[in-house]
């Protein structure tokens, strides 16, 4: 490590177009930003957002944070589900890594503002002095199920887990005086040092849109956490952003991919018009039922003993199945046997965002299909986000640690993004 690179805040050189800081971080969505604020405020942090900060498939996140929160409920068994649906091709050691980080990550995640959804008061346990001057601790969340999940360990925040995370760390973010968030600003490519005969990775073209012009930035090393490549596809809850970039510059610095074929398709996504938005997995871990529209059957009976909770990949291909077979486009997503007032109160934003376009889900069946959601594969890192490139990590659904294998787990995703970032900060050279 260079120790002549200046730890100010970031510095630029106008005439030159070029830019220096200390750590360069390419996403500015949960993995990039748990990096930037798990780094010492020693270091000059510089974020690059592609587009305005909030256009990120975290933002868009509903469902929650699985974490082995409940006094019944074990990391083995968090471990356990995930390796059943990862389909045997989860790495075993990563996994173990990530998922035994959990309860800090979310921990964590309470300590920087971020207002997940309490049991009520009244339900919670007695605080045996562990941190009497905080308002709440990990057992008082209020955890739902998802599929694949053997039981509830999903923390969330309503229905809109991940933008209530996102607007908590961006404002952190913004008020840390060695962070700086830059919208606008596209990666091109990687930068990597020829003459060291690591060939490290310093830095990265960028193209500036404010102002229309390239810019250089040298840094100490580099985060990718640009995201998936969800817009591959023509039905995507990803943002326009998210088209592989990252996969890309990685590989032509020399990093390995893997398990690119496997794209997982969320098995609820609304289907109408033209719509992205999804409806969570956790409606249907409250109790939400999947029908065949021109029957009024209830299919997924016959198709796996877990029902509607079936893992992802399951439900999706049940769901496909449906369609092709009916020619409708969709399945119907019902959840009105379940009282109005517990869906509007948990379930605020699809509740209020489905109103708006004509459909009650207290009354009204949703019109639902499966659409491109996650990349379960990406650029090879350890579980410290590691890539074959040296001063190169990566985090989030850019990278490949093996957590996933051939199928992600339910809400695996944003506690992977906190945990490899924290874990990126802590392994980075000072």
């Amino acid at each position: 490590m260079n120790e002549a690179w200046s730890a100010d805040k970031v510095t630029s050189n106008s005439a030159e177009d070029t830019v220096q800081t200390d750590i360069l971080i390419i996403g500015a969505g949960l993995a990039g930003l748990s990096t930037a604020l798990a780094l010492p405020k020693s270091l000059s942090v510089t974020v690059l957002s592609k587009s305005a900060i909030e256009v990120c498939s975290s933002h868009y996140a509903q469902g929650g944070i699985a974490a082995s929160l409940d006094k019944n409920d074990r990391v083995a068994d968090h471990i356990a589900d995930t390796l059943v649906a990862g389909a045997g091709l989860c790495e075993t050691d990563n996994t173990t890594n990530i998922l035994s980080a959990g309860q800090q990550a979310v921990q964590w995640l309470c300590e920087q503002g971020v207002p997940f959804t309490l049991i009520p008061q009244h339900e919670r346990q007695p605080y045996n002095n562990v941190n009497p001057l905080a308002a709440f601790q990990t057992s008082d969340l209020h955890l739902t199920k998802e599929g694949g999940h053997g039981c509830r360990r999903v923390a969330h925040a309503d229905d809109a887990t991940g933008r209530h995370i996102m607007e908590a760390l961006t404002l952190k973010a913004q008020a840390a005086s060695n962070i700086t968030i830059l919208p606008y600003h596209e990666a091109l490519s990687l930068l990597k040092n020829s003459a060291n005969p690591n060939k490290q990775c310093q830095g990265a073209l960028v193209f500036d849109y404010h102002n229309q012009r390239k810019l250089t930035f040298h840094s100490r090393a580099v985060v990718l956490a640009s995201g998936g490549l969800g817009q591959l596809f023509k039905r995507a809850s990803a943002p326009n952003v998210c088209v592989g970039d990252g996969v890309m510059m990685a590989w032509q610095a020399g990093c390995r991919l893997a398990n690119l074929e496997f794209i997982q398709f969320h098995p609820t996504g609304l289907a109408l018009d033209n719509s992205s938005f999804l409806i969570s997995e956790a409606l249907r871990g409250e109790g939400g039922r999947l029908y065949c529209p021109q029957t009024g059957k209830r299919f997924m009976l016959d198709i796996d003993k877990r029902a509607e909770l079936a893992p992802r990949d399951i439900v999706a291909r049940a769901i496909a199945e449906q369609i092709n077979k009916n020619g409708l486009g969709y399945v119907n997503l019902d959840v009105s046997h379940l009282p109005a007032e517990f869906l509007q109160a948990h379930f605020p934003q699809i509740y209020q965002t489905l109103l708006e376009l004509g459909i009650d889900i207290t009354t009204d069946p949703i019109p639902v299909a499966p659409t491109a959601h996650y990349s379960c594969g990406g650029v090879v890192t350890s579980a410290n986000g590691l890539t074959d490139v040296a001063g190169l990590y990566a985090a989030g659904e850019v990278a490949y640690t093996g957590l996933h294998g051939a199928n992600r787990l339910a809400s695996n995703s944003l506690l992977e993004c906190v945990v490899v970032g924290r874990n990126i900060a802590t392994d980075l050279p000072r």
